[in-house]
């Protein structure tokens, strides 16, 4: 049986990367994924806990729960990145800097 540490510190690396991803690139897509790892650190620490918890299926439950919101998240972010892009021809959000014309 794996112990509980390994997965901490695996979900901590993948927490860590996401967030250096979110805030170093200047590209709209490669800071979502920059999130989805950072909620897959979640989900991971939600599972390793549920796992040694046998009696409470709390932990498998909130993360069908976050990956069903992250897959919706993703999918409006992905659609107002392609509208943003249409307008302004970048995904640099760092170069947008007005709401309209």
């Amino acid at each position: 049986m794996i112990p509980l540490i390994n997965y901490l510190v695996v979900s901590v690396t993948l927490f860590c990367i996401g967030m250096y991803m979110v805030l170093s690139k200047h590209n709209a897509i490669q800071i979502l994924i920059g999130i989805e790892l950072m909620l897959n650190a979640a989900n991971l620490n939600l599972v390793a806990f549920g796992k040694y918890d046998s009696a409470n299926n709390a932990g498998q439950i909130f993360t069908l729960f976050t990956i069903v919101m992250a897959a919706a998240t993703t999918a409006v972010a992905l659609a107002i990145i392609l509208n943003v892009y249409k307008q302004y021809k970048t995904i640099d959000p760092d170069k947008i800097d007005k709401l309209g014309d």
